[in-house]
């Protein structure tokens, strides 16, 4: 049995996000969105998500490439001079993991929004990691001791097959075997912890290797070769473009992405195929 999970993440970070994950669930195939709480528009978001309450919402943590929940004196280990998480991935990896004092300040962040999300009133339907920072096993640890402490119930694996996404877009064969090569041992890691602690998560993850790229044509590509099991895929959709999107993701195709999850042509292959959409709440 074909199970998926329709996402979109970044949902909070600007007013044409906003307006299209509330377009791409009302008139598509959007089942859940990824909540940044501490983004510009994330009220907007949270009065969106409220209007549509068959929309589920999770938080989406960010604790790279973007600005924390707490007040900069709280986390100065975790923010530089303007106020903002790091753009170095690897080095902020490295540091959460290396560094007690570096860990105690992350886990204030990670509580902080959790605690904001709780206060938004939304029933909190799973979470996962901007940049998929939750698969950091530090950072995985204090989700899954934080989240307890909030319902948390679901995450998401950011496992991507990469011998049949390739199949489906036969583009960078090489680069998605090394990414894949790199990342299975602590996706692996992930399932074990997860299931450890009873929580629920996807099997397979899509959009990953295209993420930015998910078009009306790459989308069909994906559901025509949808394994078994409980598939999650995720798309950045826009209505149109504005300086948070142009800032952080310059060369994603937002609009095509809203396209893609609002075409007709990919709920008929969805309803062709008896592909049942759920949301992780619905595990």
């Amino acid at each position: 049995m074909k199970r998926l999970i329709v996402t979109g993440d970044d949902f909070g970070l600007a007013e044409p996000v906003n307006e299209a994950i509330e377009e791409a669930h009302v008139n598509g195939i959007l089942t859940t969105a990824s909540l940044m709480v501490g983004a510009p528009a994330s009220r907007d978001a949270v009065a969106r998500a409220k209007r549509i309450p068959s929309l589920r919402v999770g938080l989406h943590l960010v604790l790279v490439e973007g600005k924390p929940v707490l007040p900069s004196a709280s986390i100065p280990a975790l923010v530089d001079k303007n106020g903002e998480f790091s753009t170095r991935l690897a080095e902020a990896g490295f540091r959460f993991f290396l560094l007690p004092g570096v860990r105690r300040q992350l886990e204030a962040e990670i509580r902080a929004q959790f605690q904001a999300y709780r206060t938004t009133g939304l029933p909190l339907d799973h979470a996962n990691g901007h940049n998929h920072m939750h698969l950091h096993p530090t950072v995985l640890s204090l989700v899954l001791k934080v989240g307890r402490e909030f319902g948390l119930a679901a995450v998401r694996v950011p496992y991507e097959p990469p011998l049949r996404s390739w199949r489906m877009s036969r583009r960078f064969l090489v680069s998605r075997l090394a990414a894949s090569l790199s990342l299975t041992p602590w996706t692996g890691l992930m399932r074990t912890r997860l299931r450890r602690q009873k929580l629920r998560c996807n099997d397979f993850v899509f959009g990953m290797f295209d993420t930015g790229a998910m078009t009306t044509e790459q989308t069909l590509r994906v559901i025509g070769r949808l394994p078994d099991g409980v598939t999650e895929i995720y798309f950045h959709p826009a209505t149109r473009r504005c300086p948070e999107i142009d800032r952080a993701m310059p060369e994603y195709r937002h609009e095509q992405e809203l396209a893609a999850l609002t075409s007709p042509l990919v709920k008929e292959a969805l309803q062709a195929a008896n592909i049942e959409r759920i949301s992780f709440g619905d595990l």
